[in-house]
């Protein structure tokens, strides 16, 4: 099989990848996207809350805070400008006991850090005044979260990318690779195998970022991190509509951000997603799990009904930490972390990562550059 030679190959083809081709396609690059499924976006990027981040979690100097502070101005002027739904609804961060005041300080003085100055404290009586249903001590009101679209939100990412010349391969597995002195050898599987040279590689991969930099034949092993699979399951509200008209977020737990609701843009409500680490990709939601959620949402909305929560759908987090471990930051590998020119590794892309997008982009192609 002859070896065909191209500039710059993103591996994957969800919302990061997407930006990422989007970025290097702008600097001019040739760039062909390998995906292995048979669509963009179908895996992390369309399974999660659609939920713009304001960027308030995340601890300060963090590639989390930065690039979700960063992308969040990025995202909602890339969304006007290419006409993609969205609305800046605003969330409630609920403290429903007053030990957990303290928890709501700490995001407002953290988001205050990253450059989140909007967050203001709301007392009871002004919280039931914009939300009659909600029982809480106080709420830190978020201005700056909205909801989106996400699939057109990809759409135009790709349709940018593929305007400025960048293709993309469906059905296209790469099943193994290795680092040359002129290159990285890509070995693609699929209807159409085919064998590339490239002079760049991006690893855009999500959920298998790390077995496919073990498949790169002279990669540093001992560069990859571990990886680990934190599944977040999802319940839609069914038979009755839910009497909020902004996200509702408990306040924070481990691994996760508490059972939230957030609203879709047509005001449908759903819940989660909770924390189920597992040790294979597996989408399926256990209607069992939803006894957890009664119990979670009713601390902020009692008037939740007996039988309203059906399964929805799952998502699985690429985790770098393991369970109980401290919650870990963005990986973004490059050639000065691993010695190999010209190849990126994105490691432990979760949530903020649709709000990221655009800042993790443009960082990957500045190291490219």
């Amino acid at each position: 099989m002859s070896v065909e030679r191209v500039d710059a190959v993103v591996i994957g083809a969800g919302v990061v990848g997407l930006a990422v081709a989007r970025a290097l396609a702008l600097q001019g690059r040739e760039v062909l996207v390998l995906e292995a499924a048979e669509a963009i976006g179908t895996e992390t990027s369309s399974r999660h809350s659609e939920v713009i981040h304001a960027g308030i979690y995340y601890p300060p100097g963090s590639l989390k805070a930065r690039f979700c502070v960063e992308g969040k101005a990025m995202l909602y002027r890339y969304l006007d400008e290419h006409g993609v739904p969205y609305k800046r609804i605003g969330k409630l961060i609920v403290a429903a006991k007053e030990d957990q005041i303290a928890a709501l300080k700490q995001i407002q003085e953290r988001g205050a850090t990253a450059g989140v100055t909007d967050l203001e404290f709301r007392s009871h009586n002004e919280v039931v005044a914009m939300e009659p249903e909600l029982r809480c001590v106080t709420a830190l009101w978020s201005p700056s979260t909205g909801v989106l679209d996400s699939h057109s939100y990809m759409l135009a990412l790709q349709g940018d990318a593929e305007e400025r010349g960048a293709m993309i391969a469906f059905h296209a597995p790469v099943e193994r690779g290795r680092v040359d002195d002129d290159g990285i050898e890509l070995q693609v599987g699929g209807d159409y195998p085919m064998t590339l040279k490239a002079a760049t590689v991006v690893n855009s991969a999500g959920l298998h970022a790390q077995s496919l930099a073990r498949r790169l034949a002279r990669f540093p092993v001992e560069k990859i991190p571990p990886h680990h699979y934190c599944k977040g399951n999802y319940y839609t509200l069914s038979g009755v509509k839910a009497p909020f008209s902004h996200l509702i977020y408990p306040a924070p737990e481990q691994a996760g951000l508490g059972i939230h609701l957030t609203l879709d843009l047509g005001g449908q409500a759903r819940f989660g997603p909770d924390v189920e680490w597992i040790e294979a990709i597996n989408y399926d939601v256990d209607p069992r799990r939803a006894d957890s959620f009664y119990d979670a949402v009713r601390t902020y909305w009692p008037g939740l009904p007996d039988g309203a929560l059906q399964p929805g759908y799952a998502g699985i987090r690429p985790k770098i930490q393991a369970p109980g471990e401290p919650a870990a930051d963005y990986m973004v590998q490059g050639p000065a972390d691993h010695g190999v020119p010209g190849l990126v590794n994105l490691y432990g892309i979760e949530s903020p990562g649709v709000t990221s997008s655009l800042a993790i982009a443009e960082h990957v192609a500045a190291q490219l550059a």
